[in-house]
């Protein structure tokens, strides 16, 4: 009876969270096809687009179309919501071992859960073999709950990044809550997670939860002066409430907030005032203000966020705190402190205690590994970044045997028709079942195709057998060498860059607009064009691969001649803007080494961005000159504005030894 009404509850939470997917827009039949593949293009809209009539159509006419697989998907996905298990069942058992037939097994395991048929569920679900899907987590961790067993501590593991939150794991949050397994301390934590996030949304459904008032909760996210006029009463709604106010009000003045909790953190207890000062911490870190420090120092026991965690001790890197480095990366959890980056960082802090022994054997567990932490860990144990020896050249018959494989064929077919999405399943599902030889092999196919974003994203997996002209290649040689010769432009960092921005696809397309290989956005390439002469500029030009160069280089030896010749800094400007890197060097109270300054910029994509594109223009450098580079020495150091490079103590980081 227990288990029953349980189940009944369960339904009930999954119910309330989904609808059954209304009819979108359908998608137009065309007329008068001229080939196939575009009957196929037409296929797959209607596939998409929730249109049924119009996809059987489309299949039925294409009943003799060499990609079945795809043809059979499309058609049920245009009805997935009410196809019956039989049907996708069948459809799984014909194409078994397929990527499209995993792709179909995401899509059933998600309607699955929706239904609430966790048997079924239960049994498909160790068959997924991508497992990407954190909906389907969360999910599998409700399925488990439905059988009475306590999942509460790994959903507080999954749940600890609220933006990869969804339905699923709102389903989980809720029928964890209902059952006892999260309590009222659980969900005002996700509730703060939410506001750090800047998710309203998310606050407004976990506040059904909690039976909170709707107006109050969103006055707290959008108007929080209103609600801190005066201090919180003694309801423990009303004190959390005044805590998230807190937060928010420091997203734009951590001082008022600060004084305010000053003031009335009496009223609140032990654990409110801390995870009130962590809130205010957290704001004042992405701001890069020195009192984030202090703060931090005020959040005792506070329950933090993965990134509330990772910004306490990117604080302490830049005020040059290593015992805090060193402490608050040990209380990471083991998935965040086994990264690379945290290795790093905690090495560096052993070596500042002069624990050097042990600093030596963090470095020497990344030092093989080929990315920005692995070229600073080489570093710090004395040697350079070097190229490896090049693996034995991929043979004709080599190529022609991996010719033959059919995933990857159909891999190119995919691309050929421009469906990127489709095309990088198939050659990524393929490449699960290779060795490292025939990655290289898979990787010289793609150049052979000219895909080189696949020739290096292939070549990448390898680790024991390495081709760097595969990995960092150099297309457009003589106009790059041309373009930044007459620049006096480092062709390294050019092709750095490049690699990061579009890995090379020519016909790239951000979703903000940029075009190219150089990522360039419009109003960008009207400017450089505007000052480098270009009279009958127009905006189509910026395609075209000699104009993208010349704009691209043009604009980075702007914003590296605007930065003082920092690459760091005019990296960052070149994917942020201009304005906020000098904003965050203008934060700066003493110099720091560019590997600190790149660690704590706040926005994760150009943090990300800033590391590679060095890191990539190391090795670059490093085959251009046939020669052992410093990472260190091409991230230097960046000083505060008004202050020179030569102002700042630079330490010698000469060395002969290379790493191969």
């Amino acid at each position: 009876m227990f288990l029953k009404k349980n189940l009944i509850s369960l339904s009930l939470v999954i119910l309330a969270g989904f609808g059954i997917l209304s009819g979108a827009a359908a998608a137009t039949p065309k007329k008068g096809f001229i080939t196939d593949d575009d009957r196929f293009m037409a296929l797959r809209d209607a596939g998409l687009h929730d249109d049924p009539a119009n996809a059987e159509q489309h299949a039925a006419a294409l009943a003799n179309y060499d990609i079945p697989s795809y043809v059979d998907y499309y058609r049920i996905r245009s009805h997935l919501y009410r196809a019956s298990n039989t049907e996708i069942r069948d459809f799984i058992s014909r194409y078994d071992g397929s990527a499209i037939a995993d792709r179909m097994r995401n899509d059933w395991l998600l309607l699955l859960a929706k239904r609430g048929e966790w048997d079924l569920f239960d049994q498909q679900y160790p068959l997924f073999v991508v497992a990407d899907d954190n909906q389907l987590r969360c999910y599998a961790l409700l399925s488990k709950a439905s059988r009475q067993q306590n999942v509460a501590s790994d959903a507080k593991n999954l749940l600890n990044t609220p933006r990869d939150y969804g339905e699923g794991c709102y389903a989980l949050v809720s029928y964890l809550y209902a059952n006892k397994q999260l309590n009222q301390d659980d969900l005002w934590a996700q509730m703060r997670m939410a506001a750090e996030n800047n998710s309203l949304p998310l606050a407004l459904r976990l506040g059904k939860l909690l039976d909170l008032n709707e107006k109050r909760l969103t006055e707290a996210f959008d108007k929080p002066a209103r609600l801190l006029k005066k201090g919180p009463d003694n309801a423990r709604t009303a004190r959390e409430l005044y805590v998230l106010a807190l937060g928010r009000m420091a997203r734009t003045d951590t001082e008022d907030a600060a004084e305010k909790l000053s003031r009335f953190g009496a009223r609140l207890n032990d654990s409110e005032r801390a995870n009130a000062w962590a809130l205010i911490a957290l704001q004042s870190a992405l701001k890069l203000e020195p009192d984030a420090l202090g703060y931090w120092t005020r959040t005792g026991n506070a329950t933090l966020s993965s990134e509330a965690l990772q910004w306490r001790i990117r604080t302490a890197l830049r005020e040059g705190d290593w015992k805090l480095v060193k402490n608050a990366i040990t209380q990471l959890p083991p998935r965040l402190r086994n990264e690379p980056a945290w290795l790093y960082w905690y090495g560096r802090a052993l070596k500042a205690d002069g624990k050097t022994e042990e600093a030596r054997q963090i470095f020497s567990s990344i030092t093989d590994q080929i990315h920005f932490y692995g070229q600073l860990a080489l570093e710090e144990n004395g040697q350079k970044i070097g190229v490896p020896v090049s693996v034995r050249p991929v043979t004709a018959e080599e190529l022609s045997a991996i010719e033959k494989n059919q995933n990857l064929q159909r891999a190119l077919r995919f691309y050929a028709m421009n469906l990127r999405l489709e095309g990088t399943r198939e050659w990524n599902w393929e490449l699960r079942k290779m060795n490292e030889r025939q990655h290289i092999v898979a990787a010289e196919l793609a150049r052979k195709n000219n895909l080189l974003d696949r020739m290096v994203n292939t070549s990448d997996r390898t680790r024991e057998e390495m081709d760097f002209s595969q990995r960092f290649p150099t297309p457009f040689n003589d106009s790059m060498y041309k373009t930044t010769q007459a620049l006096g432009l480092d062709m390294a960092w050019v092709y750095g860059l490049i690699r990061q921005e579009s890995r090379f696809i020519m016909t790239a397309r951000s979703h903000v607009g940029a075009s190219g290989l150089m990522q360039i956005m419009p109003a960008t390439a009207r400017y450089v064009a505007k000052k480098m002469g270009l009279g009958n500029f127009v905006p189509e030009q910026v395609n075209d691969v000699e104009t993208n160069i010349a704009l691209g280089t043009n604009y980075l030896n702007m914003v590296l001649t605007d930065l003082g010749g920092s690459q760091a800094l005019a990296s960052a400007a070149y994917n942020a803007g201009p304005g906020r890197p000098r904003a965050w060097r203008a934060k700066l109270t003493h110099p720091v080494e560019g590997a600190i300054f790149t660690e704590t910029i706040p926005f994760n994509e150009t943090r990300n961005y800033v590391k590679n594109v060095l890191s990539n223009a190391t090795y670059y450098a490093a085959l251009f000159e046939k020669k052992p580079q410093s990472l260190k020495a091409r991230l230097g150091t960046v000083v505060p504005k008004g202050m020179s490079a030569s102002d700042a103590e630079i330490p010698d980081e000469s060395n002969t030894n290379a790493r191969y």
